[in-house]
């Protein structure tokens, strides 16, 4: 079973202190590893520089060296003109003198290096004064005037030792490995205390970092809890200080403002399509019921039902338009694209309008320009069309003109509806393509206009990844350009 942290705070936490750990225990891995390696290397280079010099110092002078026993505590003695017995000693002021020169450099080396000679025969003719009465023993071997680093051992304890050989002696120079090995072992325990004590810091550090960082987090999400629908107009505090806490205060803010259009758009549009169904029901069962108030002759209920019937039609037009526009604005309406001529189909269209611009007597005129090919949905195109073509005879007075125009345009196929009609406010020029929006209430009325037909056409024209726009001067007439891409 995974365990799963929810609290970003301790996801936080946790994520610092394996971060710091890690840090921690890598950089003691590394260190450990560098000193181990710097100590034996220095220590490698000590030994080797210290037996070059014993040899290098006797050699010459070797002759001058008679065997016998000498150690640092009988050199000590000797210069306090004290008899060591049991020691040979040479007498002669010549190797007194080499002798001296060794005691010196002994005292000047490390109190834990050792340095011992033997003649050919294996015997200690020199011992330093920690070696006591010790001998350092080796098991390599190595040839006349060669020098090796090897590992030996005093009294059991391994040493490392710097060894060099010529024809008249053998030259060791050692180091204990558990000095070495004592310090390796006084930083591993220190980091060892410190890894828990990095580990307590890192945890109250990290878990006041979070705190302290998600903060201004904690109080958006109080804020935001105390707006509703009711309270939209209410925005967050932008803190300029935090650019990342900053920029989600202002995401939030920005969703606030659209939630809020939203929320202003769908009581509009409630209220508008309230009127709109309500107005017609209303002449329905006004009329209903003036029909059932007194006998009347069978032509007046015919009036009455072909009212009826015309307010009938109008509410199934406004609910099917309805009906379309939800399913556009949920994803769900399934396209029928095929190969559609867009010539024939402006050409067809011409025919339709001029139909309907007959009783007012306005003339439709048609540039049908370049045969034109494309993929789309054939049935709504129509109707987008249409619509531009209806509205431009709705409000084109009698002997008006309407223009109809098809071009191939930069890679888009291009349909104009012009006309010369009462034109468009440009203060609502923008907002024409609004559902249930009508500049002219009244007289969109009187037209049969729900205010839904330019909306449809716009998603009609996105439908196909295209644009519908409009250029309008009052009293002049509009332009309607819709823009479609052919590829």
């Amino acid at each position: 079973m995974k365990l799963r942290i929810q609290s970003i705070r301790a996801r936080l936490t946790l994520w610092y202190t394996l971060l710091v750990l890690s840090t921690l225990f890598l950089f003691g891995g590394l260190s450990y590893y560098y000193t181990s390696r710097t100590l034996s290397e220095n220590l490698d280079l000590s030994l080797r520089n210290e037996v070059r010099w014993v040899r290098d110092f006797i050699q010459p002078q070797a002759g001058k060296v008679k065997p016998g026993r000498r150690s640092i505590d009988s050199m000590i003695r000797r210069k306090a003109g004290q008899t060591v017995p049991g020691s040979e000693v040479d007498t002669t002021e010549e190797a007194d003198e080499i002798w001296n020169q060794i005691f010196k450099h002994t005292l000047q080396s490390p109190k834990k290096t050792y340095i011992q000679f033997t003649d050919r025969q294996g015997t200690a003719i020199y011992r330093s004064y920690n070696l006591g009465n010790d001998t350092l023993v080796y098991s390599d071997s190595v040839a006349v005037n060669a020098s090796i680093l090897t590992t030996g051992w005093l009294d059991g304890e391994p040493v490392r030792i710097a060894l060099a050989r010529d024809q008249a002696y053998t030259y060791l120079v050692g180091y204990p490995l558990s000095e070495v090995r004592d310090l390796l072992q006084n930083l591993y325990l220190i980091f060892l205390i410190l890894a828990p004590l990095a580990a307590a810091v890192s945890i109250f550090g990290g878990f006041a970092l979070a705190n302290k960082s998600l903060a201004p987090v904690d109080d958006i999400a109080r804020r935001t809890q105390r707006i509703s629908a009711e309270s939209l107009d209410q925005t967050l505090p932008v803190t300029a200080s935090d650019a990342e806490i900053g920029r989600l205060t202002l995401t939030i803010n920005d969703m606030i403002r659209r939630l809020r259009d939203s929320f202003a758009q769908v009581r509009q549009f409630s209220a508008d399509a309230s009127h709109e169904l309500r107005t017609p029901l209303t002449i329905v069962r006004g009329e209903i019921e003036l029909a059932l108030r007194t006998p009347k002759t069978p032509e007046a209920y015919r009036r009455i039902l072909e009212s009826t019937l015309e307010e009938i039609l109008r509410l199934t037009s406004i609910i099917d338009n309805l009906l379309t526009l939800a399913k556009a604005d949920r994803g769900a309406y399934q396209a029928d694209f095929s190969e559609v001529n867009l010539k024939a189909l402006v050409e067809e269209l011409y025919e339709d309008g001029t139909i309907l611009a007959a009783e007012k007597g306005i003339t439709v005129t048609l540039h049908s320009g370049p045969a034109i090919m494309l993929v789309a949905d054939r049935v709504r195109l129509r109707q987008l069309f249409l619509n531009l073509i209806d509205n431009a005879i709705k409000y084109t007075p009698p002997g008006g003109t309407v223009t109809l125009a098809l071009e191939r345009q930069d890679g888009l196929a291009v349909v104009r509806v012009s006309d010369s009609g009462i034109g468009i406010p440009e203060a609502d020029q923008g907002r024409i393509f609004d559902r249930f929006y009508r500049v002219d209430k009244a007289r969109s009325r009187e037209m049969g206009g729900a205010g839904l037909g330019l909306s449809i056409a716009k998603w009609i024209a996105e439908l196909h990844r295209g644009t519908i726009s409009v250029e309008s001067v009052q009293q002049k007439g509009s332009v309607f350009t819709v823009s479609l891409p052919l590829n």
